[in-house]
Formats: structure tokens, C-alpha cells, sequence
């Protein structure tokens, strides 16, 4: 599978306990706001199918969005950022999200190098707080 463009994290702790520091690190970030959660698992047992845990948190800082919108319009394509926190098939969760230089290179950003610098950053740490014990 051609994973281009997504970054990956093992997290070392239970899709619950990931999915909820996740979206606790989200809520009390003061330059984040908490857009929307779906529950891809959930919505799949309503038409009687089985997902293994899965489910996305949508969130963003329009102060850093707005900038990489103006430079390349179809980037509202791929912003708010989200984070996908699933469970494999052999239990293990992961936490994944669009590597914000993919987007810059899919969507023909130029001049915003310091916005994504900290866009990364964030993501980069977010992730990395979520998925640790």
C-alpha cells in the first residue's frame, strides 16, 4: 500500500487511552479547536458491518490554514488537519495524519515554509505525546 504523504505512529497504548489523550492534548491546546470527531466503527455497526476501532478528530488554527488556503485553494481539500487513531487487525494502534510537506508539494504551496515548519512541528508533537505512556 502506497502510504505517500501520511505519517504513521505506533502509539503504545490502547486505542481508547490514544484516542483520548489525543483529543485531550486537542482540547486543552489553547491555538487548537476541536472541529469534529467521527467514529468510523460506530457508524459502520448502524448498516450492520464490522470496522475494527477506528475514528478520525478533526481540529485546526485558522491563523496558520488561512495562509496555506490563500497560497493553494485546493488545499481546503485536506485542511482542518485530522488525526486517524485505528486498531490493526493484530491490535495495534496507530495514530496517522497528512505530512504537512506532502500538501505544500500536492497542492502547489509556495512561500509558507515557516507555516509548515510549525504546522510539523505541532503535528510532530501531538503525536508523539498521544502515543506514548
Amino acid at each position: 500500500m502506497d502510504n505517500t504523504g501520511i505519517i504513521t505512529k505506533e502509539s503504545q497504548l490502547s486505542f481508547e487511552e490514544t484516542y483520548s489523550k489525543l483529543k485531550m492534548i486537542i482540547i486543552n491546546n489553547p491555538n487548537l479547536k476541536l472541529l469534529f470527531e467521527l467514529d468510523h466503527s460506530a457508524n459502520a455497526a448502524k448498516v450492520d458491518k464490522a470496522l475494527r476501532p477506528t475514528r478520525i478528530l478533526m481540529f485546526g488554527n485558522p491563523n496558520l490554514g488561512t495562509p496555506l488556503m490563500t497560497a493553494g485553494n485546493n488545499t481546503g481539500l485536506d485542511l482542518p488537519q485530522k488525526m486517524l487513531v485505528q486498531q490493526k487487525d493484530d491490535g495495534t494502534v496507530t495514530v496517522s495524519y497528512n505530512d504537512p510537506q506532502y500538501l505544500v508539494n500536492r497542492h502547489g504551496i509556495e512561500g509558507q515554509d515557516d507555516i509548515i515548519q510549525k504546522v510539523s512541528g505541532a503535528l510532530d508533537k501531538i503525536s508523539s505525546a498521544a502515543t506514548s505512556a
